[in-house]
């Protein structure tokens, strides 16, 4: 991965010591990650801007973004705005932020921008994701114009659902990066 410039974009609440993207982040020493104002009370506009400073310190052509749940809507709305091309990105459990539930916790993430992405992607989901259904991930990855995995019973893909490490995730981002 180190042709690649990876940035990790965790959602709400950041990510915890035991979850997949910390553990990678301790693992290679390059991985970056976004740091955001408020983890627990996100704002769109400010996420947006932080992931966009975070990305603009590099070679476009060379970033390759790994976001979980919240932090792929940045990506997306980042997306939106900019129209820029990057490498690539591994988004990971997007939270459904039209959800009902999920609504009054992630204000102005929502509607979902539904239009296909300027790069390379791959979207991530299980059968039993609380915040995001398979049929709903589907329905996502193909107005992105993502590539779908799903991985079958995993929760939200992260630590409380048992992925710590995730080298499953690991290859997933190799296929991105173009390392094998």
């Amino acid at each position: 991965m180190q042709r690649s410039t990876v940035i990790l974009v965790p959602g709400l609440g950041d990510s915890g010591e035991q979850h997949w993207q910390t553990l990678w982040q301790k693992q290679f020493a390059t991985f970056e990650r976004v740091q955001q104002k408020n983890w627990e009370a996100p704002a769109l506009e400010d996420w947006v801007e932080n992931l966009d400073k975070t990305i603009r310190k590099h070679q476009l052509e060379q970033v390759v973004l790994v976001a979980h749940s919240l932090g792929c809507m940045a990506v997306v709305f980042w997306a939106q705005k900019f129209k820029l091309r990057l490498k690539g990105a591994l988004l990971v459990a997007p939270a459904d932020t039209e959800y009902p539930s999920l609504t009054d916790a992630v204000q102005g993430f929502a509607p979902i921008p539904m239009e296909p992405l300027p790069f390379r992607s791959v979207v991530v989901s299980s059968m039993n994701d609380p915040y995001l259904s398979a049929k709903r991930a589907q329905q996502l990855a193909e107005a992105w114009g993502s590539r779908y995995v799903n991985i079958g019973m995993a929760g939200h893909i992260n630590a409380t659902s048992g992925y710590g490490r995730w080298d499953e995730g690991l290859e997933l981002l190799k296929g991105l990066t173009g390392n094998s």
